[in-house]
This record gives C-alpha cells, structure tokens and sequence, in this order.
C-alpha cells in the first residue's frame, strides 16, 4: 500500500490508498455484484467518541480508548486492535469508534488500543509488538475501577490488527529467549478477526496488499514469535470474517490459516460474507458486522 498521512485527511487518505498494484480502494472494493463501501462512506458518518483516553507508556502513540456501557456491570469486554498495514501513516485507533460504540450500546465494554507502527521511532520489531501486549496488559489497571469483567474477554481485530489480536491471543506460545516473551500475559478468551492477515510468513512468500518491505520491518525476520502459526495451538476459539469479494485481504489468507490451526488442535471458524469487501467489516448495520457481533456475543457468552 502507498504511504500516506490518515491523521490529517483520513477520508481523503484511504480513499487514494492502493492496496495493490494499479487498483485504488474503490476498485478493490467493487466485486461483480455492485459497488462495495469505500472508506468515504464509514468517515461520512458521525463519528462516535469514546469515554477516556488512557496511556499506558510515555509515547504519544501508547494510548488507548475506554468505551464504557451504562449499568454497573460487571461488562464483558473487547480488546480492539485497529489495522492500517502496520503502519501509523495508514490508519489509527478511531478508524474503529463506530464498531466501538455499536459494542458498546449492546452493554459491552470496549479497549481500542493505539500502538506505534513500523513508520514511527520504535515501531517494527520489537517495538510494535511490546505496545500492543503492554496496551492489553495495561487492561488489568482498568477492570477495577470501570467493573470490566476479565473472564469474558474477547480480542478482536481488523485487517492487520487482525494478526495482532491473534498474536495478544498467542503470547503465552512465545518461545523461551523471544525479547517479545514476557511474564503473566493477560489472558484472551476468543478471537475474532475482521479480514486479518494472520500469517505473516506465508504472506511474505508473494506479494501481498501490505507489502513484503513492511512484514520485513515488522518481523526483522523473526517469524518464530510474530507469525501465529508457528505459535500453535492458541488453545482459544479464533473466528476468521471475511469478506469474500476483500481483495485487499483476499479469502485465500483465511482458509489457508485455518488448516494449519486445525491441523494443531485449535477450534477455528471461518466466515465469508458475501458481496462483501474490507470496509464493511468496521462499518455498522452491514452483514458483516452482524454476523461479527453474532461471534463476539457467543465468545462472551451472551
């Protein structure tokens, strides 16, 4: 994908992002069928606020949000981890409010993560990896004091946040001597990812949407900790939905996932959701997010 700053023009910045050779977002987006959302149409709506932003390292990037539910709780909880190809340039946190706070209106608490990516000082490996895990880790100071029930915890992300959910999923796997491994990982229950690219060492056998440079700076090289595959079994349900005209992500990443994690002993669904692209996935009141929550109110038990 070509580099660009969503910060400062987020409509206009997605909406020129090409996510493969020749093609833009409205193309990769248009399948067979009629025309698919392109991001344009998710910033043209209202965009919800949450209720705290909360730090959690001295990085201007080490935030993230709270999104509380009425009631006294206990509330069952999503960790949300944003896409965006790795990259800060590409996408943020708020690319994921409207989800939130749908989440959030059905009584479910919600902890929308930022993290540095690989285009920004101590991001890539392991930088990248250490913000995401100390941001789940970082959940536990909040449970008290905002009733979180942590027994019913969900992680899900979209597109490259998709992998890193999986991964947070993952981190009790990572193998002795990783600089990734760290004590008392807080533990994920389920995973739902939303059109994520969950394996980055095939992913880099070709080219891909995000680019084999990126991978390259956000692996170094080391897929034994950073690609989920070589860390099964999770031993958690993982959930793959994905659009089945994406091809910014296409459906061959998912099911070529989820052979390899059954093959493991992992408890891996895969939901493809016709006339479907990327952005639908993060968008309200589409197919898509429907048969999303249906997941996440199964993983929690509701």
């Amino acid at each position: 994908m070509r580099p660009f700053t969503f910060l400062l023009a987020p409509a206009v910045a997605l909406a020129l992002a090409a996510p493969l050779v020749g093609e833009t977002v409205s193309d990769a987006q248009r399948g067979d069928t009629g025309r698919m959302m392109v991001w344009a149409d998710l910033f043209a709506r209202p965009r919800p606020a949450s209720d705290a932003t909360i730090s959690y390292g001295p990085d201007p990037l080490q935030i993230a949000d709270l999104w509380l539910p009425a009631g006294d709780g206990p509330h069952p909880t999503v960790l949300m981890v944003h896409g965006g190809c790795w990259q800060t340039d590409i996408a943020e946190r708020t690319i994921m409010n409207w989800i939130a706070a749908d989440l959030r209106a059905r009584g479910i608490a919600v902890w929308n993560i930022e993290y540095r990516g690989v285009d920004r000082p101590g991001g890539g490996y392991p930088g990248t990896f250490h913000d995401v895990a100390a941001a789940a880790d970082a959940l536990r100071d909040q449970a008290a004091r905002h009733h979180l029930d942590l027994s019913r915890l969900v992680a899900v992300g979209h597109s490259a946040g998709g992998h890193l959910a999986l991964w947070l999923a993952a981190r009790p796997r990572l193998p002795q001597g990783s600089p990734l491994r760290t004590a008392d990982p807080l533990p994920i229950h389920a995973v739902v990812s939303l059109g994520g690219l969950p394996d980055l060492e095939e992913a880099a056998r070709s080219e891909n949407g995000c680019g084999n440079a990126v991978i390259a700076r956000l692996t170094a090289g080391h897929f034994d900790d950073t690609s989920v595959p070589r860390l099964a079994p999770l031993g958690v349900p993982q959930v793959l939905v994905n659009g089945a005209v994406d091809r910014i992500i296409p459906t061959a990443y998912a099911e070529g996932y989820a052979r390899p994690m059954r093959a493991a002993g992992d408890s891996v669904a895969v939901r493809m959701i016709p006339e479907t692209g990327h952005v639908e996935l993060v968008t309200p009141d589409t197919a898509a997010w429907s048969a999303a929550v249906r997941e996440i109110e199964r993983a929690l038990g509701r």
